[in-house]
């Protein structure tokens, strides 16, 4: 039996649209995420997932240790439900969050805030510390070549190299209810840029040498940088890397985590990397609602574009039947998405479509609930954050 045989005689008494997780496929994935991370702990980045459920079962894995969110009353709440050790890998300026989180020693215990700047440490200083702040220096991780006239990597922190590093981290021990446990550098020129581009070719091959300059640079950079901090703080973890580098990422000695989340689900952006393949755990059907023409069918929805630069690279993938396309004109809509193709010749109103999103992040956004599959049953039904009625970003 097909995987299109199996989902849709797991969920066919299920009225699309719908999403599943195929349980045999996580599993799979995060088995294959330990054995990249070489024995170094993962920290599960929460942005990725938006189930509660799911991250439950993740952290009861070998190799997974901890939750990379993305805001602080996400954290809160995660902590609230029994969740530890949680890093919230962006800066906030919540104040209501913040004063939430002074007044409660357990998640001031729980809970590393992520800072990048003094601004930064005046702002918290500003809401009126009851308890110690945990607080983690991120770092900027990207590649800069020619002199400055190129650059790969996110926008994100100011500073760099380790003298920038050093005067933060003695600025931070300056000062009263500060406490830095935490150093993060995450280098998405490597993790979230594919080199096996289908096509690719000259591309792909730019890419790679980009990457393997990148992680050279990096791991002297990022080594000097920690030894630096070191000097002020008594680091409890260093944090780098995401799902698409690692391997890499790990063998960098002054690396005591990494970090991965898309990876548990697969989607498809992370089919175009060359050093690891998974499975993809996470999809949702759309149903065949018209036919525009005998080689066109039209199905319900269908507008769930991932984040980043915009492109055809950020629309969700007809996966399941293999063949179909979207129509240039339209793309993913709104409302109805057109499907170009020979596959659309067979099927009938009703019939499911099983789509892939493009990034993990957004999918859960779109849907309370994942129906977990088992072989071809449901065996479990998991909300997601929006399922649970929180909607953190």
């Amino acid at each position: 039996m097909d995987d299109r045989q199996r989902y849709d005689r797991a969920t066919a008494a299920l009225e699309p649209p719908f999403a599943i997780l195929d349980l045999a496929a996580l599993q799979a994935n995060a088995a294959d995420l330990v054995r990249r991370a070489g024995g170094k702990p993962i920290r599960v980045a929460s942005k990725s997932i938006r189930s509660r459920a799911v991250l439950e079962r993740v952290l009861s894995m070998d190799g997974f240790r901890g939750i990379m969110a993305f805001t602080l009353p996400e954290a809160l709440w995660l902590v609230e439900q029994g969740f530890t050790d949680v890093l919230v890998a962006y800066p906030t300026t919540d104040r209501a969050a913040l004063a939430a989180l002074t007044a409660d020693a357990r998640a001031a215990r729980e809970i590393t805030l992520t800072i990048d700047s003094a601004e930064h440490l005046d702002h918290l200083a500003g809401i009126g510390l009851t308890h110690d702040l945990r607080l983690c220096l991120d770092v900027d991780a990207g590649f800069v070549a020619f002199g400055g006239k190129f650059r790969a990597g996110a926008l994100r922190s100011p500073v760099r190299h380790p003298d920038e590093a050093a005067d933060l981290a003695a600025e931070i021990a300056k000062r009263p209810g500060f406490r830095l446990v935490g150093v993060l550098a995450y280098e998405a020129q490597i993790a979230g840029v594919g080199d096996a581009v289908p096509g690719g070719g000259a591309w792909n091959r730019v890419v790679r040498v980009m990457k393997s300059q990148s992680a050279r640079e990096l791991i002297v950079r990022r080594g000097r940088i920690v030894n630096a901090v070191r000097a002020y703080a008594d680091l409890e973890f260093v944090n780098g890397g995401g799902t698409g580098s690692v391997e890499v990422t790990v063998r960098e000695k002054a690396i005591t985590e990494v970090a991965a989340g898309s990876g548990l689900f697969h989607p498809r952006l992370f089919d175009n990397y060359r050093g690891f393949s998974g499975r993809p755990a996470a999809l949702f059907a759309l149903p065949v609602v018209r036919r525009p023409s005998p080689d066109c069918v039209t199905v319900l929805g269908g507008g769930y574009i991932a984040s980043g630069s915009p492109g055809p690279d950020r629309l969700p993938q007809p996966y399941l039947p293999a063949g179909l396309r979207f129509s240039g004109d339209e793309g993913a809509g709104e409302v109805q998405t057109p499907l170009l193709g020979q596959a659309a010749q067979d099927l009938s109103l009703g019939d499911r479509v099983w789509f892939r999103h493009a990034k993990s992040g957004e999918l859960c956004e779109r849907f309370d609930t994942l129906h977990v599959v088992d072989g071809d049953e449901v065996v479990d039904r998991v909300p997601t954050y929006r399922g649970e009625g929180k909607t953190f970003l």
